[in-house]
Formats: structure tokens, C-alpha cells, sequence
């Protein structure tokens, strides 16, 4: 071992005079490789690591850098073969994981060290009851009778938050929302009172005012417990607020790691410098440019030589390749270790402010005609009972009296809760759903009033970039072929360059048009996904949440491409998403949906920096600013309960069941008109493209403490 090892090995298992206790979990010199017939993946390539009582550790890094594989590896859920473990040890207070029995395993697993994975839905068998699911747990561990477990596991349901917990521990996964479905797993992970808690993307695809109540709802359960808790994750404001110490992962391999104030403030590694600048941040009233990190992360099957991370470096030199560099401190008996040839270049690069961005300041109103006229449009389904004589007995509310417009050339933003009714609002628009009622111009056509003869020509000024692309794109054809086929249904006219042309004008290689899906990376699919929607020059497109599933790194390369295809082309975006930090970067006006209606709608720094309405005021506020000192100053507001049934809306104002004003601030009296009227879209201050949907609308900070 070279004397840079043994140090880094050192200082990694605790060189910082508060860590001299013995941690509650250490992970050394780990390594998990796959053998596969293209080569041996080296999926986690000797890590060091650890976790105290009480204290959180995040690890961070974008998909397929081994994070998951790592944690999995712990709780012996790796299968051998096809993985091989050529190294590594892992203590949990001493007692060594890896060559322990398996029965001796499953006795630690949920006992000692439990884990909350990243998709609860698959995670829970769906054809168990969530209360027998979590009494099980229970029984395995405990000697404790079935009714005994049964009650328990009601307990620890009404523990993490679900109301009514008897009544829902006799129902099964797929009637719980998608946050009750994670907070059933936190009780399952807790339910034996483990020492160690392993958590892989728990808030990932849940909306920001649920991911605001599951993470209060972990560090609530930490501070009484008293637990361990090591966050997996790649989103970095998340890990602002909650973590403690931060390890960077990159190609199997932690390049950085330190306190959560160092690697935000100071850091040294080329690749977390990158991930901070990709970043985008609601917090900032003129957005910065982003700086995506170039190209893909690396196949873990041909590492490159030397540093992983110099094909994608922007201070990568001859000395880089050389060999791979080991975690050394930053100073003598420092616990900030960066495993990076040039970390003077990094400190200085991350020092100096970014510059602005002309193409993402709100473009100012033009006056002109707009290029989407949206009046007073609704959308209900049916709901339909009976056997053989099928009647009509409710109808689900999604979309009720919108009305809105976008000017040429920007962007509006529609922002909510998952069931707030935003994608079903923008499929109404393009007919992909018909409309109850209402009317929606393009151009110079009433979209409402065309036939399908006439929608389907009508169709190359008005396109849609849907959510996940690999489900949008046929995987029995093509690149080619996908394209193609939207020049021969809508008319267009194919030369021999034309599909190279475009690719090229999304920023890929015309090489990759005989590909199929599946031979891209998710990024590059989105990237095709975005060409078959521009291929006919539309006067408009919907964005429907076309970044959400994406790294944060890819997700700023798409960015970027959408705001250049803006400038380049004058195209009129609809941008539906539920990251609000991605929403301040690229939108000029927003409009907030609550349960099928428009509760706010303003010019972007307006709605952002002045937020009138009570929801918009608790969205904002609860998404994390990834600056850990920000986040210790600010003031959450955090919403109870879920998104009431359309089916079946409040009376009055349809917020005001999770309303924190409501509840806290109003009296009976003035209770009494959110209980019996519903509220209009209308000003509440000077600002004459500022309207909320509020009796008591009042404008908040909530950017900041």
C-alpha cells in the first residue's frame, strides 16, 4: 500500500478530533465486481467509509456510480455469483458483515441495519396487506404474538404519519399514494428499532412537500432514536439540508469527501465542482448559467486509465492519466480528502462567480397576440357504475375553469402536486384529451374546434416532449425510422440528411440515428425524444416534466439544449414540472395548480420572490436550497395529509384542508369564507400580472430564513 493509501485509509476512518469514537458502521477497502461477458464491472472499487451514532452521511454522485451496490453489498444483498467481492470489510460496531453466516445475516437485517429502498411500490409485495407486511418484520425478530405485531405495526403506522393507521393497515400497497407508500416503508425499516438506517433515494419521483414530510419525519425519528442514517442520493439541496458529512462517488470510487459545508463551500475534486455547477437553484432572482459536466459517466466495464473522471474534466492533464489518485487530506489531519491532481485549479474555477445567462432572464411582455389562448377550460372524466346498464355517478374533477396564455417565444410554467391536474391539463390542450368544455387557440385555429382531419395537419405547430422517453419511443425501431415516421404521418418532407441534420441540432451525432432506444443513455433518449418533437418547426411545445428522471448533470446538458432551441427557433414552451429550482431557470411566468384549478399565476422572479398564496408559499419552502447555510436559516412550511380526491373536492376553497393559514392563523369567522366560497383569480396587490386564488392572500418570504 503507498503512503498516500495508508493516510487516505487513515483519515478517511477518522482523522477529525470529533470522530475519534468508534463509528457505529465502517466501511473498508470495498470492492464489488460483476463478470460479465463484456469484462469485469467494477461496480464499487475500494471504498472507505463511515457513519457515527446520531449523525448523518450522505452519499452522493450520479446513476452507476455505485452507491446503491455499496449499501446493498452491506445488508448481503449482492448475489454471488454473478458479484465477487475481491476485498473489503464492513463492521457494524466491530462485528464483521461480510463473512458473517447468512443466517446470522438475517438476524441483523431489520434488527441492527435496515434499509428504506428507492421504490417503495416494488419494495412492498403487493398481495399482503401493508399492516401484515410490517407485523411480519416484527414477528421475525421479536418473539411477539400476531395480534401483539399486528397492533404494533398500527402503531408504528401512526408513528411515521398515516392517518387513520388501523384502517390502513388492512389495506394493500396499491391503495396508499405514492408518500404514504414510503412512509409505510420507514415504519417497516424501524419497526425493530435499528441502529442503522440505510436510505436509497427515499424521496425520489415524490412530490417536494411530500419529500419536506418524509424527511422532517426521519430526522424527527433520528433525533429520538438516536439512529444512523446514510443518504444515498443525487439530490444535492436534499443533502444540504440534512447531512452531515458528504462522500462524492464517481466510477465505483469516493473522489471527495467531508463535512456537508466543506464540499459546498470548498470543494476540491474536479467532478463535485461539477455537479455544484449543473446545479440549478430557486434561491437566485437572476439565474446563473449552467455548466453540465460533458459527456457520460464512464462504462464501468473499461474505467479509463489514471483519473475516472478525465474525459469529462475540464483541468484534465497528461499528469491526470498517469495513475489513479488516491484520497489525501487537504491539510495535516484534515478530514476534507479529495482524491484530485489539480485541487487548486477547482478552489479557484468554483471561487469565481458564473456568469449570467441572457437566455434565461424573463423575457419581458411583448403585448403581442399570444401564441396560446386557454379559456375557461375543464376536463372531467366520468365515473361509471353498474353491471349491465352502465350510469354515470361522479365525475373526477381534474382539470376545472384554467384559463391562461403564452406569449410568443417564452415559457410558462405549470407547477403542483402529483393529482394536481397538470399533465392532464396540457393533454387537454392538445386534445390528447378531449376537453369537457372550454376553448384552446394556437396560432390562428381553435384547437376545440377542429376535426380529426383537421387536428392531425394541425398537429405540426403543436408538440409534446412526454416525461420518459424510453416509454415514448418504439423499441422495435429505429432512431431513423422514429423520425421519419413523423414527416410521413404529418407531411413533412425526408432528404437523405435530414434526420442526421436534426439529431446534430439536438446535440447528437447524426452516426447514432440507425441506433435503438435502448442503445442510449437516458439523457440521449430525451435528446430524441426533443427532435421528433421540433422536426416540423411547431409553434409550440409541452414539457412534461421532460427532466425529472434525469442526473443532475444531464438534466442541466437538456437545459441548456431547450433554451437554445428557444432562442434559435422562437419556440413557445409549456414546461410542467414539480422541481422548482428547474422552473425559476427556464420559466418567465408560472402558473400553480391546486386540484384541477390555478391558485397563482405571476411572472417568474415576482411569484418567486413575492409569493401570495398559502400553497405556493409552502412549495417554495419546501424545496431545499443547496447552500447548507441557507438551509439552517429557513423556515419550512410543511404540509399535512395528501392531495384531496378530485372526485369529491372540498366545499369552498379547495386548499383549504392542508391550508397552514387556515388551520393557524385565521379565526372562526374568517374560516367561514374559505368554508363556503371558492375563491376567484384575482390581483391582491400593485402588480397587475400577479393573481392568486385567496381570501387572505399576503405576500411571505420563504426563500430564505
Amino acid at each position: 500500500m503507498s503512503e498516500n493509501t495508508a493516510l487516505a485509509s487513515e483519515d478517511v476512518l477518522g482523522a477529525r478530533s470529533d470522530e475519534r469514537r468508534s463509528p457505529l458502521l465502517e466501511v473498508k477497502d470495498l470492492r464489488v465486481h460483476f463478470n460479465t461477458p463484456a469484462g469485469t464491472v467494477k461496480a464499487v472499487d475500494g471504498v472507505n467509509w463511515h457513519v457515527h451514532e446520531g449523525e448523518t452521511l450522505a452519499i452522493v454522485g450520479e446513476s452507476g456510480s455505485g452507491k446503491s451496490v455499496s449499501a446493498m453489498t452491506i445488508l448481503g444483498l449482492v448475489p454471488s455469483p454473478p458479484a465477487v467481492f475481491p476485498s473489503g470489510e464492513v463492521l457494524l460496531k466491530g462485528r464483521s458483515l461480510l463473512d458473517m453466516p447468512e443466517n446470522q445475516q438475517r438476524k441483523l437485517r431489520g434488527n441492527d441495519i435496515s434499509m428504506i429502498f428507492q421504490d417503495p411500490l416494488t419494495a412492498l409485495n403487493p398481495v399482503f396487506k401493508v399492516g401484515d407486511q410490517i407485523a411480519e418484520m416484527v414477528r421475525v425478530h421479536q418473539r411477539i404474538g400476531k395480534h401483539a405485531a399486528f397492533r404494533k405495526a398500527v402503531d408504528l403506522l401512526g408513528e411515521v404519519g398515516i392517518p387513520n393507521p388501523a384502517v390502513r393497515a388492512g389495506q394493500y400497497p396499491h391503495e396508499f399514494s405514492g408518500g404514504m407508500r414510503q412512509r409505510a416503508m420507514i415504519a417497516m425499516a424501524l419497526a425493530n428499532d435499528p441502529q442503522v438506517l440505510l436510505a436509497d433515494e427515499p424521496t425520489t419521483a415524490l412530490d417536494v412537500t411530500v419529500q419536506a414530510q418524509i424527511m422532517q419525519l426521519l430526522v424527527d425519528l433520528q433525533e429520538r432514536r438516536n439512529t444512523a442514517i446514510v443518504l444515498i442520493t443525487h439530490d444535492l439541496g436534499l443533502v444540504a439540508s440534512h447531512a452531515d458529512r458528504i462522500a462524492v462517488m464517481y466510477a465505483g470510487r469516493i473522489v471527495e469527501t467531508g463535512t456537508t459545508d466543506e464540499i459546498f463551500s470548498s470543494p476540491r475534486h474536479a467532478y463535485t465542482h461539477g455537479l455544484l455547477s449543473s446545479l440549478a437553484r430557486m434561491d437566485h432572482s437572476r439565474p446563473e448559467r449552467l455548466e453540465p459536466i460533458p459527456g457520460q459517466p464512464p462504462n464501468l466495464a473499461r474505467v479509463p486509465q489514471g483519473c475516472a473522471f478525465h474525459p469529462r474534466c475540464a483541468f484534465a492533464t497528461q499528469e491526470c492519466i498517469a495513475e489513479v489518485p488516491q484520497l489525501v487530506p487537504l491539510s495535516p489531519g484534515s478530514g476534507h480528502l479529495h482524491a484530485c491532481v489539480h485541487p487548486d485549479q477547482v478552489a479557484i474555477a468554483h471561487d469565481t462567480p458564473r456568469p449570467h445567462a441572457a437566455s434565461v432572464d424573463a423575457t419581458p411582455s411583448t403585448g403581442g397576440r399570444p401564441v396560446v389562448e386557454v379559456t375557461s377550460l375543464v376536463k372531467h372524466f366520468p365515473i361509471k357504475s353498474g353491471v349491465f346498464i352502465r350510469r354515470e355517478v361522479g365525475a373526477v374533477q381534474a382539470v376545472n375553469d384554467i384559463s391562461l396564455d403564452i406569449e410568443p417565444g417564452t415559457t410558462l410554467s405549470l407547477v403542483g402536486e402529483s393529482g394536481c391536474g397538470k399533465s392532464t391539463a396540457a393533454r387537454a390542450i392538445l386534445r390528447l384529451h378531449e376537453p369537457t368544455s372550454g376553448t384552446v387557440r394556437v396560432g390562428d385555429r381553435d384547437v376545440t374546434a377542429l376535426s380529426q382531419q383537421e387536428l392531425r395537419r394541425a398537429r405540426e405547430d403543436m408538440q409534446i416532449v412526454f416525461q420518459d422517453p424510453y416509454a415514448s419511443l418504439n423499441p422495435r425501431m429505429t432512431v431513423r425510422q422514429i423520425l421519419e415516421e413523423k414527416y410521413e404521418l404529418l407531411g413533412g418532407t425526408v432528404t437523405d440528411t435530414t434526420i442526421e441534420d436534426l439529431l446534430e441540432t439536438v446535440g447528437l451525432s447524426g452516426e447514432y440515428a440507425d441506433r435503438y432506444p435502448h442503445e442510449f443513455s437516458g439523457g440521449q433518449r430525451q435528446r430524441v425524444g426533443i427532435a421528433r418533437a421540433i422536426a416540423l418547426n411547431p409553434k409550440f411545445v409541452v414539457l412534461d416534466e421532460p427532466v425529472s428522471a434525469l442526473d443532475v448533470s444531464i438534466q442541466a446538458q437538456i437545459l441548456n439544449l431547450l433554451e437554445k432551441l428557444q432562442a434559435d427557433f422562437g419556440l413557445t414552451y409549456l414546461f410542467i414540472a414539480h422541481d422548482l429550482s428547474v422552473v425559476r431557470h427556464i420559466s418567465d411566468r408560472v402558473a400553480v395548480m391546486y386540484l384541477g384549478q390555478i391558485v397563482e399565476i405571476a411572472d417568474r422572479d415576482e411569484l418567486f420572490e413575492r409569493p401570495q398564496h398559502p400553497y405556493t408559499q409552502a412549495l417554495i419552502s419546501a424545496v431545499p436550497i443547496p447552500d447548507p447555510v441557507i438551509e439552517r436559516e429557513r423556515e419550512r412550511i410543511v404540509l399535512v395529509g395528501d392531495v384531496p380526491n378530485p372526485a369529491n373536492p372540498p366545499s369552498g376553497c379547495r386548499f383549504r384542508t392542508r391550508c397552514w393559514k387556515f388551520a393557524e392563523v385565521l379565526s372562526e369567522s374568517q374560516q367561514q369564507a374559505c368554508l363556503e366560497q371558492d375563491p376567484e383569480l384575482v390581483r391582491h396587490s400593485d402588480v397587475a400580472t400577479h393573481k392568486a386564488a385567496c381570501h387572505y392572500a399576503a405576500e411571505r418570504e420563504v426563500l430564505r430564513g
